[in-house]
């Protein structure tokens, strides 16, 4: 059968921007941002609450439960429940702000990314409401009183699901046309009774008109009881049909500065209108009567049987039909799911199991579902007002103040809709591996977004987030770019020549301002601060620390020596296409030799550990180790690449170069971090040789130190019973192995790398295994694990990885999944079974998910060691 996904994708490729119109660009979460917040002081999650949002005008873009909107987000759609008992319609997700949760913010909603397709052709998405009282307080009350020591408190702890009295709302969307889309709404009782439920599908604009002024003001006028339309200056006319129903309702997107400033309002149609009009009755008729504005309802209210469903269905079109619900309309949603089992079919390995691929394409809908509408203009929001609160001097000069340049304003891959509403460079280059699998040109447009001027600052730095810019993620991005590349290339037949030259480009001016910034002692020994790993030092790697004292990274110098590697590696694929690249490979490869003999030779490495630690120069003098055995000394082992003879062959003048400088090392007994097979059949260029990979391995492949059952640990277990402390200029900091939550307040406090499992550095050491295990083969093995008496080939070590990470999500004998933890209970239900989460990170023993939870953006990296099993196939 044709592939008409792969179809559509090709036809994108056509486009400037390869990006439909309508997509899930609706966020799970735009209050307690860091745009929204016009504080003098910064306190974001203070300043716009969760109690805000259903009253409050957003600046920088809205949010919604399931929904959808256009590409500059002006018109959006989502859905609100009442289940007859709650005080508040549920109109977007609940979750605890940063000082609310006991391990900082976390959503407290069950949802599911059941499917969706690069096109969003089709899409479709799963909320579980409670039938009896959400338990917004209760879940408020009892993370208070937990502390750091403790486990969060999380929905399914309250009862609230216990006796199956909920409802699974599920919302399907299929497109006829690009801008022609059906939605389906299925609200299933789970419960043992009858239960009653209002669900209103909600069509609203963005509110421009705030600052662009009331002439410019769209609306949404009432044309029947099945039909309202839509008009916007800039996207036209769009009509939402329904089935039909005497309540259709009319409010504006407008603040209720009554209810929250006790200021009077303008108007009482206010955004938070239908709250009042639903549960209590007030103003129900004006609403009904007054047939515009530029948010509105139908509403449908059922008692569903125990067991049973209901259905509403509605279609959002830019075409103004009679017809709007043809006799077959409903075999769309069939014909699009069809599709979607063929798309996903030609990705799936032939040896997966079925749980595989479920696994696998839920991480791929979580990481579509995860794009987002992202607006953020600096200079505006640091010179302007909310309307709330005026404009103040500490603002001008407050948080990513010298970041005014940067201009967002796309469709962009979220690390997690509701957690994490905002990018991060370094976890967006991780996104982009995954989502080369499906759509290589939504990929290679992200990566290369992030390089553009409106997003990297003129220094050449790349931003790292919202919270602040100017903090330093690893530089992974160039081999983001070559993994895409690669990618396309297996998967989809392509050498995208064009998009390496362009993103080359980008990333020298980033690598300049690497070697230029963050190497303070100009020894080639780097540092860089937390570098994404949270806490994952004895203190806060970003901080000033005292008495002339500099920090210098083994990972920060490893991620350096990476970084050079990939760029010497795209430089030599371009040179096969283009040879005038071929001097720029020579100099990459003669930065990656200095940093590696830095990196060996200047005190990173300790002889009696057989480890890497981080060192601190005081005066540029006096070095002391940081003897911690963590992910930090093994990331020397993600930089490795294998020059093939055909390589040399084709490049006489980057041979030569090569050649000269190995001698001259060798003559004068520099260090020199390569090995050749004989004939010169391939070239291994490594930070660590042979030796300390077989030293280094001991110690990563240690069930008592690195490895779990579910992959590689942040932190040695040994600091569970052994912590370290170091005492230095009058303080005292301390480390130990927290396999769970964190147990600092480091970062926010919600992020752990104290001792779990992480999904990219675990791909990463896969990758670096394939690698040394292609070079050496049979002639280096390994014990698997550490005295276990059993040696395995360093190709075989990252198979075994990749299946203890496999392991994590896969059903057990028991029909359990390890990272359900023990909530297995709920998800051995039969409509439970096949729903899965990519959590951010893993408990180093259990394996039990953690941290924001629907983390696809790196975590659905388990996506691509899935499709690993098509190459052993």
């Amino acid at each position: 059968m044709e592939n008409q996904e792969l179809k559509r994708l090709e036809v994108n490729a056509k486009k400037e921007v390869p990006i439909e119109k309508w997509g899930p660009y609706l966020t799970e979460r735009q209050w307690g941002t860091v745009r929204e917040d016009y504080s003098a002081g910064g306190d974001a999650w203070d300043y716009f609450p969760h109690d805000h949002a259903r009253s409050r005008v957003y600046r920088w873009g809205e949010d919604g439960l399931g929904g959808i909107s256009d590409i500059k987000q002006q018109l959006c759609f989502a859905i609100a429940l009442w289940n007859g008992k709650d005080p508040i319609l549920k109109e977007r997700l609940f979750g605890l702000t940063n000082k609310e949760g006991n391990h900082g913010e976390d959503v407290k909603e069950l949802y599911y990314y059941l499917d969706n397709l690069p096109s969003h052709y089709y899409m479709k998405y799963l909320y579980k409401y409670p039938q009896e009282v959400f338990p917004y307080n209760n879940l408020l009350e009892e993370n208070a009183k937990r502390d750091k020591l403790q486990p969060e408190y999380e929905i399914l702890d309250t009862g609230i699901f216990n006796d199956d009295k909920y409802f699974d709302v599920y919302i399907e969307y299929a497109k006829q046309s690009s801008e022609d889309i059906f939605i389906k709404i299925e609200i299933v009782n789970r419960g043992p009774e009858k239960a009653p439920i209002t669900i209103l599908p909600t069509l609203w604009f963005y509110n421009n008109w705030q600052y662009a002024g009331e002439n410019n003001k769209p609306y949404i006028n009432y044309v029947s009881d099945h039909c309202v339309q839509a008009h916007h200056q800039y996207i036209g006319d769009y009509y939402l049909y329904f089935e039909p129903t005497d309540n259709v309702l009319f409010t504006e997107n407008e603040t209720n500065f009554q209810r929250l400033f006790n200021k009077p309002n303008s108007s009482e149609f206010v955004k938070d209108a239908f709250h009042e009009a639903i549960i209590y009755g007030t103003n129900f008729q004006k609403l009904k009567d007054k047939k515009g504005g530029t948010k509105c309802a139908s509403v449908y209210s059922f008692e569903i049987e125990s067991k049973k469903s209901e259905c509403v269905f509605l279609r959002l079109s830019n075409k103004k039909v009679d017809d709007y619900f043809p006799e077959d309309f409903k075999d769309i949603f069939i014909k699009r799911k069809n599709e979607a089992d063929i798309f996903y079919e030609s990705i799936h390995p032939a040896s997966c199991t079925e749980d595989q691929k479920n696994i696998q394409r839920q991480a791929f809908a979580g990481l579509l579902w995860n794009k987002q509408y992202y607006h953020y203009d600096l200079d505006t929001w640091l010179n302007t007002s909310d309307g709330i609160t005026p404009d103040t001097p500490e603002r001008k000069n407050g948080r990513n103040n010298t970041w005014k340049y940067l201009k967002n304003q796309d469709i962009l891959s979220m690390p997690d809709n509701w957690e994490y509403p905002w990018y991060a460079s370094w976890d967006m280059a991780f996104h982009c591996i995954s989502m080369a699998v499906i759509d290589p040109l939504f990929a290679k447009h992200q990566l290369t977004l992030l390089m553009r001027e409106w997003y990297m600052n003129p220094q050449g730095q790349l931003p790292a987030y919202e919270w602040n810019f100017s903090d330093v993620n690893p530089p992974v991005h160039a081999f983001a770019a070559l993994e895409i590349y690669k990618t396309e290339e297996r998967l989809y037949g392509k050498t995208d020549i064009v998009f390496l030259k362009s993103i080359f480009q980008k990333l020298i001016i980033n690598f300049t301002w690497w070697i230029n910034r963050k190497d303070e002692n100009g020894n080639s020994i780097f540092e860089g601060g937390f570098l994404g790993l949270d806490n994952i030092g004895l203190f806060n790697r970003s901080m000033v620390l005292p008495g002339n004292a500099v920090l210098e990274q083994a990972d920060g110098t490893s991620w350096m020596g990476k970084y050079a590697l990939d760029m010497m590696n795209i430089a030599l694929e371009i040179s096969m296409h283009d040879p005038s690249f071929e001097d720029t490979a020579t100099k990459f490869y003669e930065h990656f030799v200095i940093i590696a003999e830095a990196l060996n030779e200047l005190g990173l490495w300790n002889e009696e550990d057989k480890f890497f630690y981080d060192v601190l120069s005081i005066n540029k003098s006096e070095a002391f180790p940081l003897r911690v055995r963590s992910v930090v000394g093994l990331i020397p082992l993600f930089a490795v690449t294998v020059i093939k003879k055909e390589v040399f062959d084709q490049m006489a003048d980057f041979t030569k170069r090569m050649k000269w400088f190995q001698q001259y090392r060798q003559a004068n007994h520099l260090y020199l971090p390569s090995e050749a097979k004989k004939d010169f059949e391939c070239t291994l260029l490594s930070l660590v040789n042979k030796e300390r990979l077989e030293y280094l391995c001991e110690k990563l492949l240690d069930e008592s130190e690195f490895l779990s059952e579910g992959g590689i640990r942040a932190l040695s277990k040994f600091y569970e019973k052994n912590p370290y402390t170091l005492n230095y200029d009058g303080n005292s900091y301390s480390i130990q192995y927290d396999p769970g939550d964190s147990t600092s307040n480091m970062f926010g406090g919600n992020s752990n790398w104290r001792g779990p499992v992480w999904m990219p550095v675990n791909y990463l050491f896969i990758t670096a295994f394939k690698t040394f295990g292609y070079f050496f083969g049979d002639d280096l093995k390994v014990e698997f694990p550490s005295h276990s008496g059993t040696s395995v080939s360093l190709s075989e070590v990252a198979n075994q990885i990749s299946a203890r990470l496999l392991h994590i999500f896969e059903k057990n004998e028991q029909n359990e999944r390890l990272c359900n933890g023990d909530y297995n209970w709920f998800y051995k239900k039969e409509e439970n079974k096949d729903l899965v989460l990519f959590n951010e990170y893993f408990h180093g023993n259990t394996l039990r998910g953690l941290g924001a939870s629907h983390q696809t953006g790196w975590t659905a990296l388990i996506a691509n060691l899935i499709l690993d099993l098509k190459e052993k196939d």
